[in-house]
């Protein structure tokens, strides 16, 4: 090849590279903590796709909602209910419309241990452990549910004093995880991949005991108009993050 002319394409290549670069940009994004582990997969392959960054903050929805009415710089929220998103939208601190439902969650009785909870969560009625943990129902959406599975078999009264609470359904499962609790209520995306509990032994809440988790996602003011915000919804409607999703035991919203 002539030195000019490939001299001159790699001017070119070099004009692109640094014009993409300098569209590329970082968006802060608030993560609900079931959220955790399919949202760091789908980050890995939007930043690959994309060449934006996301710098991402995990915790609980209500504790995530309350940094956010104290101006923490969030330009995304990603929740694990649709209630906690409707009151930032109402408030005005939401970019009118972006609002949408992106996954819809399970509810798992999970234990560490091989053979001890039963598919039918009979281990329950049992009442055998000494300890059972769950997120804080006024905090995290996952914690809610388990407290309305409790109510529906009409074992809350009996399992009141053995309930240990964590601040979010990450804490939950590191009860569970660590033997400080023998089993816990915890989301399916914690211990489930590519259609199977990945260790330990669990019974999955049958969807009748408890309100549909339908998490809403939304772009906050901050994110208005940054590019990589508006671009990480684009992506959340993808085939790639459908096949994530699934693979990580959510329901894909009709």
């Amino acid at each position: 090849m002539n030195r000019r002319i490939l001299h001159a394409l790699l001017v070119l290549l070099a004009g692109l590279t640094f014009a993409a670069s300098a569209l590329a940009e970082s968006v802060q994004v608030a993560v609900a903590a079931n959220f955790t582990a399919p949202f760091k997969a789908i980050a890995a392959e939007f930043e690959k796709d994309t060449g934006h960054r996301l710098v991402a903050a995990f915790g609980a929805t209500g504790q995530l909602y309350a940094q956010i009415n104290h101006g923490a710089p969030f330009e995304v929220f990603f929740s694990a209910d649709q209630s906690t998103p409707a009151k930032l939208e109402s408030a005005g601190l939401s970019v009118p419309g972006s609002r949408f439902t992106y996954a819809i969650g399970g509810l798992v009785l999970w234990s560490a241990q091989e053979g001890y909870v039963d598919d039918q969560g009979e281990v329950l009625k049992q009442n055998q452990f000494q300890h059972l943990a769950l997120a804080n129902p006024q905090a995290a959406p996952y914690g809610l549910a388990a407290t309305q599975v409790l109510n529906k078999l009409e074992l809350r009264e009996a399992l009141q004093s053995k309930l240990v609470e964590g601040q979010s359904i990450t804490q939950a499962l590191q009860f569970v995880s660590t033997g400080n609790a023998e089993l816990g209520f915890v989301a399916r995306s914690q211990v489930y991949k590519n259609g199977r509990i990945t260790s330990g032994s669990a019974w999955e809440v049958p969807d009748e005991l408890y309100e549909p988790i339908k998490q809403d996602a939304l772009i906050l003011k901050k994110g208005e108009h940054n590019r990589a915000a508006n671009a990480l919804i684009t992506y959340l409607h993808g085939p790639k993050t459908a096949a994530i999703l699934t693979a990580y035991g959510y329901t894909l919203p009709q």
